[in-house]
């Protein structure tokens, strides 16, 4: 299973086009510390390719990666759909983007799918152009592509809806289906993938998954529980929005070290110390084994 990191930013990316915060303008100084919005491309055999979340940046994501560019034929492409973690808009404005597509798949959990379909009509407002497949992806494991050897489950982390959706229905008991992890393993090497750009929650199914991959990606948008209102960004701490930080009492790099697997952070907000190279921050994760994915990274599995 071939994997590359297409972004590693929060939404507004970085810099964001209206933030002068030290990070954004530290970015715009040197390019090299720029990061698009976090998605990853996967590779699904023969030559297809699905995209984990669809952001604002996916016509330049898809330009930045020699594999996923148009070809031999005209209008031929190996972008054969996408994967959805959740319905917020910086994981799916980029599904507009792809209309000129003859036709692609995009598999989410139900109520990402309901809140795509019924309340942004995207089913609706890009049937004239293209022809999208929605698919609904569950807990239990389904072959990415018919007779593929990549097979992908949804790991429901959060009940947290987008602000576009808050006003729909209650969802039944126990359904929290709205921001998900997603498991990718691929059946030939058995090897793993764990993928959980937004995790509000460490449950013991998330812990028993995380155990058993061989390789972790995981929600680094806040270092710590306080950065949002000490930065000035909202009033509610990391975890109030959704978010487990990466330090202290409720942060996941204690979690992480004890791992097996491989373990990187993505998507990071442009508050977080980890968007400067040079910051002392990376050195603690270093130091615990634990890496900061970057844009353009290639892992094979």
């Amino acid at each position: 299973m071939l994997v590359q990191v297409l972004g590693t930013a929060a939404g507004g990316g970085l810099p964001q086009w209206n933030c002068a915060c030290p990070s954004c303008t530290g970015a715009r100084a040197h390019p090299h510390r720029r990061r698009r919005h976090a998605s990853l491309a996967l590779s699904a055999g023969d030559g297809r390719w699905f995209l984990v979340n669809a952001t604002p940046d996916i016509g330049d994501q898809i330009e930045d990666t020699p594999a996923l560019r148009p070809g031999p034929g005209p209008r031929q492409t190996p972008v054969a759909g996408i994967l959805l973690t959740d319905a917020e808009l910086d994981h799916t404005l980029g599904i507009a983007r792809l209309r000129e597509a003859d036709g692609f798949d995009v598999l989410a959990t139900r109520p990402v799918r309901h809140a795509l379909l019924e309340r942004l009509r995207l089913g609706t407002t890009l049937a004239p152009y293209t022809r999208i497949v929605w698919s609904e992806l569950g807990t239990a494991p389904r072959p990415l592509t018919p007779g593929g050897t990549v097979e992908v489950a949804a790991l429901p982390v959060s009940a947290k809806r987008p602000r576009y959706a808050v006003d729909l229905p209650p969802d039944p008991p126990g359904q929290d289906g709205w921001v998900a992890a997603l498991s990718l393993r691929d059946t030939v090497s058995g090897r793993t993938l764990l993928y959980a750009p937004a995790l509000a929650r460490w449950s013991d199914t998330f812990q028993r998954a995380a155990e058993a991959a061989d390789c972790v990606i995981v929600d680094g948008t806040f270092w710590d529980d306080d950065e949002p209102i000490r930065t000035g960004i909202s009033p509610r701490t990391a975890t109030g929005m959704g978010h487990l930080p990466i330090e202290g009492e409720n942060g996941t790099a204690h979690r992480l070290a004890r791992m097996r697997a491989r373990c990187l952070y993505t998507h990071l907000n442009n508050t977080n110390p980890l968007g400067d190279p040079d910051a002392p921050q990376h050195k603690l994760l270093r130091d615990r084994g634990l890496e900061v994915a970057a844009d353009r990274m290639v892992i094979e599995l």
